[in-house]
């Protein structure tokens, strides 16, 4: 399915292809306006030859017209009948078809909406003629009304009368819930509702100025700190990004956006993944002095060293969009999950939240009941290991299906290679 990213290039696509359209209607008509004046004009004159066709071929003048006509005008008018005005539109389909969705887009569009239907409860015969729940969302809710109510009065005002779209349900039978039905999908499908959060802070101070053990380049401007969990421990940072800098990554991520990967367990190898429905594109500091800096910025908040962390990977999430519950670490039953980049396991994990989301997108931590809502500009850190390098299973997590808006996130998954002085070992298992 394409991201909003993409999608968005369709539109103006089909507002071309309604232009293009429009120009041929408008060629059918001059056409079938010069077709209807030779009709016109020929229905008089042979109204009048056929009242009287010795009399009116007496005069030379009428002889010498019916062999002009017959045997020139007549032809005129056969070319004019044989012109195709629809050219001109054909030929610019043909150049935007390259672009339109195929089959398997609209089955993955159809696919997202009733994954959306399921995770979200709603109701079938409303949602499949377009109706969103109010509450909690009620821009979400509106959009349809709110385009339909402004298309009627752009009509109104070109004197034309506004057709209300049908409100026949669309068909989607292309669902079914999977097959490998997780443990967890109950719970983690109601932390995507809002339903069943445990968010209780033991500590009563949860903000705080963050400025990475005295970093010096966080000492004049720290960090703002937010706990969002306490164990595991799982923090926000505010400001973490500027608008400039999301719509820099954005813009270089935007080319590159292919189906996003999962990687192999048993071979380490990446691979497209039905449980993953988003498109991501990875980004290294040569790319743009932009990423050079976020990724310094995550090394001072942290304290943890990048130069063995995977690229800068960036999300978009379009509508229906999510990635189901899954480890960032590799367990101990895939020992190759990461064994090609030779860094060790992936140690911990720094998310950007680069949009807002209108409706659902949360990431949910289904084993302690905990969901953290996309808000644009700030980031979420946790551990994805003890530091005994045993992994914390606890940090199963998901990200929900969109159901309103596009949720773009950045992330960076640090590894183990490196950090040996920055996180030293604890003296348990759990530590």
């Amino acid at each position: 399915m394409h991201p909003i990213s993409q999608m968005t290039d369709l539109i103006y696509t089909e507002k071309e292809l309604v232009q293009s359209l429009r120009e041929y209607i408008k060629a059918e008509e001059s056409k079938l306006a010069a077709v209807k004046s030779w009709a016109n004009k020929l229905d008089a004159l042979t109204r009048v030859s056929t009242s009287d066709p010795e009399g009116y071929l007496a005069h030379p003048v009428n002889a010498y017209k019916l062999m002009k006509r017959l045997n020139t005008e007549w032809s005129e008018l056969e070319s004019l009948v044989l012109e195709n005005p629809s050219d001109g539109f054909i030929s610019n389909m043909s150049i935007h078809r390259q672009y339109f969705p195929d089959e398997e887009d609209e089955t993955g569009a159809a696919k997202a909406l009733m994954r959306l239907q399921d995770t979200y409860q709603l109701d079938s015969e409303a949602f499949s003629k377009g109706k969103l729940p109010e509450p909690g969302h009620q821009r979400a809710g509106g959009n349809l009304r709110y385009f339909e109510r402004l298309l009627s009065k752009q009509l109104i005002e070109m004197n034309q009368s506004y057709q209300p779209p049908s409100e026949e349900p669309i068909q989607l039978g292309t669902y079914s819930r999977p097959q490998d039905h997780l443990p967890e999908r109950e719970s983690y499908e109601a932390l995507c509702r809002g339903e069943g959060l445990q968010m209780v802070r033991r500590s009563r101070l949860f903000c705080r100025y963050h400025d990475g053990n005295r970093n010096p380049r966080l000492l004049l401007k720290p960090m703002k700190e937010e706990d969002e969990w306490d164990s595991p421990y799982i923090v926000r940072y505010l400001d973490m990004l500027s608008n400039e800098e999301i719509a820099k990554i954005k813009e270089l991520a935007k080319p590159r956006l292919a189906r996003a990967t999962v990687r192999d367990p048993k071979t380490g190898v990446l691979t497209t993944a039905n449980y993953r429905v988003s498109k991501s594109a990875w980004l290294e500091e040569e790319d743009d002095i932009v990423i050079a800096r976020v990724n310094q910025r995550i090394e001072d908040i942290t304290g943890l060293t990048v130069t063995t962390a995977e690229l800068l990977q960036v999300a978009n999430y379009g509508v229906g969009g999510q990635y189901e519950p899954h480890f960032d670490f590799s367990r101990k039953d895939e020992p190759d999950a990461f064994k090609r980049l030779g860094t060790g396991n992936r140690v911990a994990t720094f998310l950007n939240y680069m949009s807002d989301v209108e409706a659902g997108g949360a990431t949910v931590f289904p084993d302690f009941g905990a969901a953290i809502w996309p808000r644009k500009g700030t980031a979420v850190f946790w551990y994805n290991l003890f530091k005994s390098g045993e992994g914390d299973y606890r940090t199963r997590h998901a990200a929900c299906p969109v159901l309103v808006g596009s949720k773009w996130v950045s992330n960076k998954w640090i590894h183990e290679r490196g950090q040996e002085f920055r996180r030293p070992c604890g003296l348990t298992e759990v530590d």
